[in-house]
């Protein structure tokens, strides 16, 4: 009868591999990967951290998304908050327009107009997280400061220049319009208008607040004309966030598919090392006591 002298070795073998079977399965169970290093498969873990640069760089696209859309928001919710002043200050030209207006009330809607005034020049100095969204690139700069010594009592401070952030691979938007283009558009001067409507006002003259009346309301519509760039803006916005999210899920599922466990089958190798591994100890306990001069009888 020949014996094998190596038995406990090849016990040992089994069980060692036995283990390594079983620690397999446990991390793919615990992570949900069957490739938790390199060596485990080397092209399907070279693909996925190319995947995991991409999937990165999107969620930077998104990131940058979501703040442009807070930030274009504030832009046209300021805007709205324009037009209503504006809107208002049309109503009180048109009544202190009236040839029966007394003096006093005149006066009365001039301050009036004067409070728009005030008004105005905060929504141009409007901020969004901690930057001046009207005063072009230079966003640390306060865009519009009182000036009495202008026709228009303010002075802009700010730039005629835009800011744009990449919110796609080898795409950008645009996320502001210069204060400049808006309030002191050629088209309609806010802040000269708002000053000629007080002046006209505080002389009583009716033609004069006619025509000023007229001045607001060309600024007015200018305003509303700017005001679109923010709604289309947002509306871009929204349909890149939707294609940047699809983008993300299919990646996901790519990444997935290349270093993904299968838990079903994992379980099973896990449940098979196990029992193998028992099997193989209970073997060698057996094996091991037994003199080797036992088998030569």
């Amino acid at each position: 009868m020949r014996v094998n002298p190596n038995y406990a070795n090849d016990i040992l073998n089994s069980i060692w591999q036995t283990q390594q079977q079983e620690h397999t399965a446990t991390e793919q169970l615990a992570t949900g990967k069957r490739v938790n290093m390199p060596s485990d498969d080397p092209t399907a873990a070279g693909e996925d951290v190319e995947n995991q640069a991409i999937q990165s760089q999107v969620d930077q696209y998104l990131s940058n998304t979501t703040d442009l859309e807070g930030l274009l928001q504030t832009g046209d919710s300021t805007l709205s908050s324009v037009v209503s002043a504006l809107n208002q200050a049309v109503s009180l030209g048109t009544e202190g327009a009236n040839a029966g207006m007394s003096s006093s009330n005149l006066q009365a809607i001039a301050q009036q107009v004067q409070g728009i005034q005030s008004q105005m020049l905060q929504l141009a100095n409007t901020s969004y997280q901690g930057n001046y969204i009207f005063a072009g690139t230079k966003t640390n700069t306060v865009p519009y400061t009182v000036n009495g010594a202008l026709a228009d009592g303010v002075q802009y401070n700010g730039n005629t220049e835009q800011n744009s952030v990449e919110i796609a691979e080898g795409r950008s938007v645009q996320v502001n319009l210069p204060g400049s283009q808006i309030f002191q558009n050629a088209g309609g001067d806010v802040f000269g208008a708002l000053q000629q409507l007080i002046t006209a006002l505080q002389s009583g003259d009716s033609t004069a607040i006619g025509t000023a009346t007229d001045q607001v309301t060309s600024a007015l519509n200018a305003v509303s004309e700017q005001r679109v760039f923010y709604g289309n803006s947002i509306n871009q916005l929204t349909a890149n966030q939707t294609s940047l999210q699809q983008e993300k899920v299919d990646l996901q599922s790519q990444e997935n598919n290349l270093v993904g466990a299968d838990m079903a089958t994992a379980a099973t190798d896990l449940s098979q090392a196990q029992t193998t591994d028992q099997a193989a100890l209970a073997a060698l306990a057996k094996v091991i006591p037994v003199n080797l001069l036992d088998y030569l009888q």
